[in-house]
C-alpha cells in the first residue's frame, strides 16, 4: 500500500485505520462499481458491519459514490477529487451491462440538466443506461 491510498483519505478528513486502508485500496483496483457484497468477498475474511460502515463514511466525506442500478443491490465507486461531504460534484451516467451484469461510471457522459417545476428541490441524482459493455459487445 502506497502513502498515495493513505494521503486520499487524510484529504477527506478521514482517518487511515488499517481497514479504512484496505477497502480504499481495493476500490482503487475496480474497473466497475461494486456492491457490499463484492467488497466483502474481495476483502477475504473481514466484518461486514466494520465494511457497510467504512464505505458509509466515505460516501458521506465524497470519497465514493453509491448507484442505485435495479439489480437490489446498492453499488459503490470511487469519485472525483472535486466531491466533498457537502455534495458530489460528478453527476455522471452510469452503465449496466445486462450482460456481464457490472455497473460502470461514464464520468465523460455527464447528466444533462433537469429543469424542476417551482418549489421543486433535486436532492439526488442518478441516471442508468442498460446495455451490453464494450467487453461484452459481439462486434
Amino acid at each position: 500500500m502506497t502513502n498515495d491510498i493513505e494521503h486520499r483519505l487524510k484529504n477527506k478528513d478521514i482517518n487511515p485505520t488499517a481497514m479504512r486502508l484496505l477497502v480504499l485500496d481495493f476500490l482503487t483496483k475496480q474497473v466497475a462499481a461494486i456492491s457490499l457484497n463484492d467488497l466483502e468477498k474481495g476483502m477475504g475474511p473481514s466484518d461486514r458491519i466494520t465494511l457497510y460502515r467504512t464505505l458509509k463514511t466515505f460516501e458521506e466525506k465524497g470519497l465514493v459514490h453509491s448507484i442505485e442500478d435495479g439489480t437490489g443491490a446498492t453499488k459503490y465507486a470511487l469519485c472525483e477529487d472535486n466531491c466533498d461531504g457537502d455534495q458530489h460534484h460528478d453527476l455522471h451516467v452510469h452503465f449496466y451491462c445486462n450482460t456481464c451484469k457490472e455497473t460502470f461510471c461514464l464520468p465523460n457522459t455527464k447528466i444533462p440538466e433537469i429543469s424542476l417545476p417551482k418549489r421543486f428541490q433535486t436532492e439526488e441524482m442518478n441516471l442508468i443506461i442498460k446495455g451490453i459493455c464494450d467487453q461484452c459487445h459481439p462486434g
